[in-house]
């Protein structure tokens, strides 16, 4: 019946085509003009669909859907004015549909196609396209349909040569990027592909990520050594099981209120660059490998951490409230040490705020990462109860603190190698954190064969099963450490580890003559100061984003950016497993110009380019530069963050994260060179 009444209104039309006010019951046309800098603007086609109604991607093959669906047509009305670039192309990921006619490709709800062009002229000009286009939903489709696209454009502009470093500036802050070299001009760049395909989250989705989030969070340094002081803790003030659980509950709680009220706070006072900057702050990271060594001792057993006795008395007198005090402040200490890995995750859940206008978004985000922390630490309180109502509990479980507490002094170097590369003091080479390393990991699988005594450990009679599977984990672990001091990879510890670059050499002695790609020509030579080799020493990077520009425009390659940080593990995963793997490495060496921005870089930056950011406050510091550039573009504040761009900083594929699957890594990369070529 419908496609009755379809053939009706098709032919009270027009033999070709609907006319315009039948079609803008099905899609409303609106056409703008997107300017890339001075001389190259987009025209921009987007269509708003009403529901069901599908159009068809640029990728649409007919020949593949039993010769159904028309993809879209554009024809450009030639002007002298200005000249057209490449092809046209869509934004966002078609949808994809097969079934008994074959596949189909087509977007729904909304589509933008955009054209390159050219400005040839000074003066403001006007031209027109004609779309040609067809709209089906799930029973068919309709006939096509022409519309007739107008856009007026402005004619570039003569450009000064030698603007001031005020005037510079101010175009920088204008047009969202870098701000590296006051007196360089820096070009405007279209909008990120990211943003223009970006949906608002919902906040079930954001709550879902923040609890993910916080899920992986359990597992970092900064969270897993203090499960066990959860433990000592819950073990000395649980009399009864039912106090036990009760206490749990408070403690769970405590921690989400914690973090919501606190996070929100922390983060309004400061701005999201706040968090970034303590995790990368010398003084916070002593204060925390302060922390962890005394905890590390405390289970050694050369003392016990307790409260301070004027807090024990009030809490005797004051029986409950005592005791719920003790809980806040045990909450407390672990949303504090914890900050130097949660930092970034609640700095990205500002930025989010900041872009949307309202602070509940944080909230949710952060009530989801709290109670992914919340859980397994209430479970973990409520276990001890569980464990002194067993006999003879004692001796495993001071084995276990020991164990815990030799981790503890392993993991406390992390914070002093975070510090030591944001601070570029190259005090903890690898070498030396690697090394301690091994020998802890050593000491922790002769205790636990029985061969080393600590404070309050009985002898070992008998070496059980698990006790010998433990002790033979942490010597064959240790041995793995070994073979890292001499330019082994150490996957396992990627990310806590200095990377092999910051090691005494850069491991230049033992990496086999890697070759990285660098072509030996005066255009390299003149660039060869500003490139640092990454990963196992193959691959060059640049820290600076205009000079990875000027050298990637002058090898007319597409750049790969990388916002990164010092203390970012999953970036140094990526650095030394997927760019060393054996089908990128290749593409990064010859088809790729990389810059990795620092966003926790601590090097001061000179005065006249240190200013005050609306989003993310006071930038004073290189990594508050980059931090403040991708927060303003990119709307993200995730290490890693990846994506392609062109020498002008347009972006050719979508920012991406930590992405360890080689394949689909590859696909990325492969879509920006395929992108950048059709330019």
């Amino acid at each position: 019946m419908k496609a009755i009444l379809l053939s009706i209104l098709f032919l009270s039309v027009s033999n070709a085509s609907f006319g315009q006010d039948f079609m803008s019951q099905f899609i409303n046309w609106t056409c703008t003009v997107e300017k890339i800098d001075n001389s190259h603007a987009n025209l921009v086609f987007t269509g708003k669909l009403v529901p069901e109604y599908h159009i068809f991607s640029l990728k649409h093959n007919p020949n593949d859907a039993d010769g159904t669906g028309i993809v879209p047509e554009f024809s450009f009305k030639k002007n002298k004015n200005y000249k057209i670039i490449g092809k046209v192309f869509e934004l966002g990921k078609p949808h994809k549909q097969v079934d008994e006619l074959g596949t189909s490709y087509y977007f729904e709800n909304k589509v933008v196609y955009k054209q390159k062009i050219e400005i040839l002229a000074q003066e403001t000009f006007s031209t027109n396209c004609n779309l040609y286009f067809q709209l089906c939903n799930h029973e068919g489709c309709l006939p096509p349909f022409d519309f007739d696209a107008n856009f007026k454009i402005s004619g570039f502009e003569t450009q000064t040569v030698g603007q001031t470093t005020e005037d510079t500036s101010q175009n920088i802050q204008q047009n969202n990027t870098d701000t590296s070299q006051a007196k360089q001009s820096v070009k405007q760049a279209n909008k990120p592909i990211e943003q223009d395909e970006k949906k608002k989250d919902s906040g079930l989705v954001i709550f879902i990520a923040g609890f993910i989030a916080g899920l992986v969070a359990l597992v970092t340094p900064c969270m897993f050594p203090m499960i066990p002081m959860t433990v000592t803790f819950f073990t000395k003030q649980s009399k009864t099981r039912k106090e036990g659980i009760f206490k749990a509950l408070v403690y769970g709680f405590s921690i989400v209120f914690i973090y919501v009220a606190f996070g929100l706070i922390f983060t309004a006072m400061m701005g999201p660059l706040g968090l970034n900057d303590l995790s990368t702050n010398v003084w916070m990271n002593l204060i925390f490998f302060s922390i962890f060594v005394l905890f590390a001792f405390s289970f050694l057993g050369a003392f016990e951490i307790q409260l301070p006795n004027s807090w024990v008395n009030k809490m005797d007198k004051q029986a409950d409230r005592g005791g719920y005090l003790g809980i806040f402040f045990m909450a407390f200490t672990l949303g504090l040490v914890s900050f130097s890995c949660t930092g970034p995750i609640i700095g990205s859940l500002l930025v989010e705020a900041a872009t949307s206008g309202s602070y509940l978004t944080p909230a949710i985000g952060m009530t989801g990462f709290s109670l992914a922390l919340a859980i397994p630490f209430t479970f973990f309180a409520i276990f001890p109860g569980w464990l002194n109502s067993l006999p003879q509990s004692g001796g495993w479980l001071n084995s276990v603190k020991v164990v815990l507490g030799l981790t503890e002094l392993a993991l406390a170097l992390k914070f002093l190698s975070s510090v030591d590369m944001a601070y570029h003091w190259d005090l903890l080479s690898r070498e030396w954190f690697v090394g301690i390393w091994f020998v802890l990991f050593f000491i922790m699988g002769i205790y636990l064969l029985g061969k080393l005594q600590f404070a309050h450990d009985s002898p070992v009679q008998k070496l059980s099963v698990t006790r010998f599977m433990f002790a033979l984990l942490a010597l064959v672990f240790s041995v793995y450490l070994f073979t890292g001091m001499f330019g082994a990879p150490l996957t396992l510890i990627d990310g806590i580890a200095p990377p092999r670059t910051h090691s005494e050499d850069n491991f230049r002695w033992v990496n086999g003559g890697q070759q990285t790609g660098l072509i030996e020509d005066s255009i390299s030579a003149s660039f060869a100061s500003d490139m640092h080799p990454v990963g196992d020493g193959s691959i060059l990077v640049f820290h600076d984003l205009i000079k990875g520009q000027e050298y990637a425009k002058k090898r007319n390659l597409p750049i790969l950016l990388d916002f990164t940080g010092h203390a970012c593990q999953n970036c140094r995963k990526t650095e030394s497993t997927v760019w060393t793997n054996d089908e990128i490495r290749p593409m990064l060496q010859k088809k790729f110009v990389i810059i990795s921005l620092y966003v926790d870089d601590r090097q001061e930056l000179p005065k006249s380019e240190q200013r005050n950011s609306k989003l993310s406050g006071p930038i004073r510091t290189v990594g508050n530069k980059w931090a403040d550039y991708q927060m303003t573009r990119y709307k993200s504040f995730q290490q890693p963050l990846y994506v392609v761009t062109d020498h002008q900083g347009n972006d050719l594929t979508k920012a991406i994260g930590y992405t360890p699957n080689i394949k689909t890594y590859k696909k990325f990369l492969e879509q920006g060179i395929e992108r950048f070529s059709s330019q």
